[in-house]
């Protein structure tokens, strides 16, 4: 039985996408025929596990990949390593045009189709926070506003000059808390958005120069999670911030003061 269901599995994205196009044939003679909305896949439910969200994908073209594993991961929301593929729970009840997102994310070849997939899988994790909890995180000071305002302009600048304008436009906030961070990359997720803070007593003590340095820091790790990789300070990410002109350093103390 078992190898049974799983050639069922393996087959049902051919499956579907036959149904469709035989569908499609007939609405095109049919009354309403030229209506696009008709050709939509309507399934009843959402996938329940990873293996039902591969028969899914499939039918909405996936075929590099060969399993599917669901992550508590709130780190990294979709990730790829030759045909395994993991997803963030979070994502069993996504809405179409997202799963079609993810399934472009693994099969386009060209870095903007990949870029414009990957927007979407992280526009959905921010709106829908993954299934979890709203938590209040630190906000800026309203004395601080005109830095972070510089520091969001230089995001966007950095971004543009280093990283090819490939990440997304996240907010960037200063921090009265950090004592011994110069900065922290926090990815979407307990309810919240993306986010970079930037320390306060970095800024005061260390320059713009510094900052800048730290931004880009922490836009590395921006780079690692929206590219489905593990948010760490491991070799990929020495050698991304060594190609992007950042410090590889985790933490530098900052004076108490």
């Amino acid at each position: 039985m078992g190898g049974r269901r799983t050639h069922v599995r393996e087959r049902a994205g051919p499956v579907l996408r036959s149904l469709r196009q035989r569908l499609a044939r007939t609405l095109r003679f049919s009354p309403g025929g030229d209506d696009p909305a008709q050709l939509t896949l309507v399934f009843e439910r959402p996938p329940r596990d990873g293996p039902e969200l591969l028969v899914r994908l499939r039918a909405l073209g996936l075929t590099r990949i060969a399993t599917c594993e669901l992550t508590a991961n709130r780190r990294t929301m979709v990730s790829f390593r030759g045909g395994a593929l993991r997803v963030h729970a979070g994502y069993l009840d996504a809405p179409e045009p997202v799963l079609r997102a993810i399934v472009a994310f693994v099969e386009s070849r060209r870095r903007p189709d990949r870029d414009r997939a990957r927007r979407a899988i992280i526009a959905y994790c921010a709106l829908r926070a993954v299934g979890a909890t709203p938590v209040r995180r630190e906000r800026t000071h309203p004395d601080d506003d005109l830095l972070a305002l510089r520091l969001q302009a230089d995001h966007a600048a950095l971004n543009a000059e280093r990283f090819g304008g490939a990440l997304s436009t996240i907010a960037v906030r200063v921090s009265r808390r950090m004592k011994s961070r110069l900065g922290h990359y926090a990815p979407a997720g307990d309810g919240a958005p993306a986010e970079i803070a930037i320390s306060r007593r970095h800024i005061r003590r260390h320059g713009w120069v510094d900052v800048r340095d730290t931004l880009v820091h922490e836009m590395v790790h921006q780079w690692q999670v929206e590219t489905g990789r593990p948010l760490d300070h491991g070799p990929e990410f020495r050698r991304k911030a060594r190609e992007v002109g950042a410090a590889p350093r985790a933490t530098r103390r900052v004076d108490p003061g």
